[in-house]
């Protein structure tokens, strides 16, 4: 058997035309949903996700502000940017581009990003409304693999095992949270993890976000199993891969997403969902 590609720039296409369309509806009330991205230095991947970000605002019809600073500007003056867009009525969505300089502290800014505006669901207020299923944003990157699962018929997870490889509290920890909310049976692996194989071959449904390639090769997926590949590295040849052995395992599983074109499209597709509904809300006062 192959496995089916689940193919994330054909669904972000999907979900960017429905967002056009409730941005259009939007209009007619006056309000553009806004997003501010703000750049500190000149990291060169952050660069060109900050330009994919901006070109996709752009493409759906947003008002998007970029704003970019030199390595050398103070954490004090970050934190008043910070604050200004807070207070700006036509900003609805703030994201400040990760990482930072090493002298300013990530989370001291993240958290002084207001909870109605943090669309990138990182700061603690989001992450705490993810845990108790309370109304805030969701961390874009596994709410895009929830929304893959959902293209494929696996909205309700109940009855299924689902693993996730990995910790972080980016990718790792709301994703096990948004698959509990699926109704699946959850379970987090990582470096502490004596047995990974004998977990993950128990799974209908891994994700893999450790940023590792190859943790996860075809001895250690159950035959039809859903594999999710969150990872980004470079091969030998510098070719972009994810943390699967993309090659044997499609050739177990039942279900597959393809690096580059399968999660990294859907990230940047949250995040508009996100925006847009941030400015959703303010509409209806909430």
């Amino acid at each position: 058997m192959s496995a089916q590609l689940i193919d994330g720039n054909l669904l972000s296409k999907q979900l960017r035309s429905e967002v056009a369309q409730r941005v259009a509806a939007l209009g007619a009330k006056g309000v553009k949903p806004g997003l501010a991205v703000v750049l500190v230095g000149d990291n060169p991947a952050s660069q060109v996700y900050v330009r994919n970000k901006v070109k996709s605002c752009e493409e759906v019809g947003f008002h998007s502000v970029l704003e970019k600073y030199e390595a050398t500007m103070t954490e004090a003056e970050l934190l008043a940017r910070v604050d200004a867009l807070n207070k700006d009525p036509s900003i609805h969505g703030i994201l400040v581009q990760l990482p930072l300089p090493a002298h300013i502290d990530d989370h001291k800014v993240i958290e002084a990003i207001s909870p109605a505006k943090d669309v990138d669901g990182f700061a603690v207020e989001s992450a705490g409304a993810l845990m108790v299923g309370e109304t805030g944003f969701k961390a874009c990157t596994p709410y895009g693999c929830m929304k893959m699962l959902e293209s494929i018929g696996m909205k309700d997870l109940k009855g299924k095992h689902a693993v996730v490889i990995g910790r972080s509290n980016i990718v790792g920890k709301p994703m096990a949270m948004m698959l509990l909310q699926a109704n699946a049976t959850v379970t987090i692996c990582h470096s502490g993890t004596k047995d990974l194989a004998a977990m993950t071959r128990q799974a209908d449904v891994i994700v893999a976000a450790v940023g590792k390639r190859n943790v996860l090769t075809a001895d250690m997926v159950k035959p039809g199993a859903v594999v999710i590949d969150v990872g980004m590295n470079r091969n030998e040849e510098g070719k972009l891969c994810g943390d699967v052995d993309f090659e044997g395992v499609k050739k177990v599983a039942g279900w597959i997403t393809p690096v580059p074109g399968g999660v990294g499209p859907m990230t940047i597709t949250m995040l508009l969902v996100n925006t847009l509904e941030s400015a959703e809300r303010s509409t209806r006062g909430a």
